[in-house]
């Protein structure tokens, strides 16, 4: 597949090659981000086949859907006979069988990223969206955006965008948009994993000191970014969030491309005048024109903000603003991003990703705009690396001041004392060593009217079904 471009946006010329199939071991083959690489090589005609220590749905199903083989654990023999390439996810390191018998045999290898750079990305108008929050939804709005304007675009994305029901496709036009994450590539490759990717857009969303286990300090995160600017040409476009010093910091270390800059509170080219408290409706100004409103099912002005940047980046390939915000009244969110799991007796479950701080503050903000006076209960799962290293510890309290009881999920594991930290809250915070302590909590106190809202960037022992159960167990 070749591109010659003409131009910006929608004038280009685009071809397709044969492709030579190969066989493709994934090692790590159930993370979101894997899984999704697996599902466009196999859309690519190759055979794929993988192995993980954790094979269950929902990435199980979604890949055994698409005929990719999958493995249980890392035995060598998963690399017998020998594949044609091994792609190797970040979350393998040293001393793991396969990975040990894969440099022992002199198998070729390579990162998720860097294949997915050599053999799809290349060929494609990639559109980025960077940054701590915000990225998966940013990006889901985006792709949804495209398909709304008939651009049928490849996506990876971190999650499962409900307008779609998959992570990750091919696409068939030479538009992808991808979520560019600043974690480690593999390894042996300790770049991010988004200097690999040479976005022609990029959305800049916010930046915070995050991943305690592979940064040491906001600056060296900074340097990535810095770092993935230079991959961006100067006939391309950077969307960035105004008013984010960090930001800012990046930009100035050296910027060679057209920045657009979005905002909910400061003056710039891309505003947005909310309408309600809950976010639910907020009129998109650009360039100080009144260019249309947007009338949604999601809440908080942290998804105002997305959504101006997402216009933003898909006007940079041609999609008018108002097709945008047209396309935004129908967007679906993420699954587990303020995802309602289910109704007992007038209580509502909702589960969320949230796993910084600032991420749950926003999060339950949102919340009680849309719930006002009602009753909040938050369930919080410290599970990130950065969350159990206690390095927001600090500002955890201050970040979960709207909920009127938090329930606070602290094992054994957890590497700080989260009685003491989490003290300024008084009685309103309850430190529980197990999730069926949590269930015991909340079937004794839950009450109609109330919202309780799980967050957790893993499964939390599939707690958000627990509850409901034992919710229903109480009629």
């Amino acid at each position: 597949m070749n591109l010659f471009w003409k131009g910006d946006g929608l004038s280009y010329l685009y071809c397709q090659q044969a492709t030579m199939i190969m066989h493709i071991h994934i090692l790590g083959i159930c993370g979101t981000f894997m899984g999704g690489i697996a599902q466009i090589a196999a859309a690519l005609g190759h055979r794929v086949t993988g192995s993980d220590a954790g094979v269950y749905p929902p990435m199980s199903t979604q890949l055994e859907e698409a005929g990719i083989e999958l493995m249980q654990g890392w035995d060598a023999s998963h690399l017998q006979p020998a594949p044609d390439m091994v792609v190797v996810g970040n979350a393998l390191s040293r001393g793991n069988a396969a990975v040990e018998y894969m440099l022992d045999q002199g198998l070729p290898y390579t990162s998720g990223p860097q294949w997915l750079a050599e053999h799809v990305l290349q060929e494609h108008w990639v559109l980025a969206v960077a940054g701590t929050h915000g990225k998966t939804t940013t990006a889901s709005m985006l792709a949804w955006i495209l398909q709304y304007a008939g651009l049928e675009p490849g996506f990876l994305i971190g999650g499962v965008p409900q307008n779609f029901g998959h992570s990750a496709r091919l696409g068939s036009t030479p538009f992808f948009v991808i979520e560019a994450d600043e974690y480690d590539t593999a390894f042996f490759d300790k770049r991010s994993k988004f200097v690999h990717y040479r976005p022609r857009t990029l959305v800049l969303n916010n930046l915070e000191f995050d991943h305690a286990d592979i940064f040491d300090d906001l600056a060296q995160i900074q340097r990535q970014f810095h770092h993935l600017l230079r991959t961006v040409p100067a006939s391309g476009l950077i969307v960035s969030a105004r008013g984010d010093g960090n930001l800012d910091t990046v930009l100035e270390m050296g910027c060679w491309t057209r920045v657009e800059y979005f905002s909910t509170q400061q003056e710039c080219a891309w505003q947005a005048e909310i309408l309600s408290a809950d976010g639910s409706s907020f009129d998109v100004i650009c360039e100080g024109v009144n260019a249309g409103r947007v009338s949604w099912s999601l809440s908080g002005v942290h998804n105002v903000s997305n959504a101006l940047a997402a216009i933003a980046a898909a006007r940079h390939v041609g999609v008018p603003v108002h097709v945008g915000i047209d396309a935004l009244g129908l967007f679906k969110n993420v699954k587990r991003r303020m995802e309602l799991r289910g109704t007992v007796a007038g209580i509502e479950v909702y589960d969320d990703f949230a796993h910084h701080p600032t991420a749950i503050e926003t999060t339950l903000a949102g919340l009680r705009a849309q719930v006002g006076e009602g009753r909040i209960v938050a369930v919080l799962e410290p599970r990130s690396n950065t969350m159990r290293m206690g390095i927001h510890a600090d500002s955890l309290p201050a970040s979960l001041a709207r909920a009127d009881e938090v329930l606070l999920f602290a094992p054994p594991s957890l590497g700080w004392n989260a009685e003491q930290v989490m003290a300024s809250l008084g009685n309103k915070c309850k430190v529980l060593g197990s999730t069926q302590e949590i269930l015991s909590v909340l079937k004794a106190s839950a009450s109609s009217g109330d919202t309780i809202l799980v967050m957790s960037n893993g499964g939390f022992e599939n707690i958000h079904a627990r509850i409901l159960q034992e919710l229903e167990s109480r009629q």
